[in-house]
């Protein structure tokens, strides 16, 4: 009967050794989760940073870039823009002549024109 009381004792010493290892062992783990937290944290932190950092640098370039962009290759003079503007407007006139021409189904729009021009002429001469 002594030998079975000294077992249970025993057994349950070992039991109160193992559950304090147990305790440890989840306080261990607890610790090391809430550092794991922090460093998650930092590191989210840190990101977001960089993040704000490279935006603005990007911007910087942007408007680096613009400012070269401009310095290269000056805005023409308002004149040349307006030449700009009307012949971009006539080629846009001419485009659908120019689309029958080139499918073969209407004559070349220039011949067509200088021939209008020269019967124009001839007729305000006669007159």
């Amino acid at each position: 009967m002594t030998s079975l009381f000294a077992q249970e004792i025993r057994l349950s010493k070992r039991h109160e050794e193992i559950l304090s290892r147990r305790l440890k062992l989840l306080q261990q783990m607890k610790s090391k989760f809430g550092d794991q937290n922090k460093e998650k944290a930092s590191q989210i932190q840190a990101a977001e940073t960089a993040f704000k950092r490279n935006l603005s640098l990007l911007k910087d370039i942007e408007a680096a870039e613009k400012s070269l962009q401009t310095c290269i290759h000056p805005l023409p003079p308002p004149e040349v823009v307006s030449l700009e503007t009307l012949y971009w407007a006539s080629v846009e006139d001419y485009l659908p002549k120019w689309e029958q021409f080139l499918l073969g189904r209407a004559p070349h729009p220039i011949a067509v024109e200088t021939q209008n021009e020269a019967e124009n002429t001839i007729g305000n001469k006669a007159q």
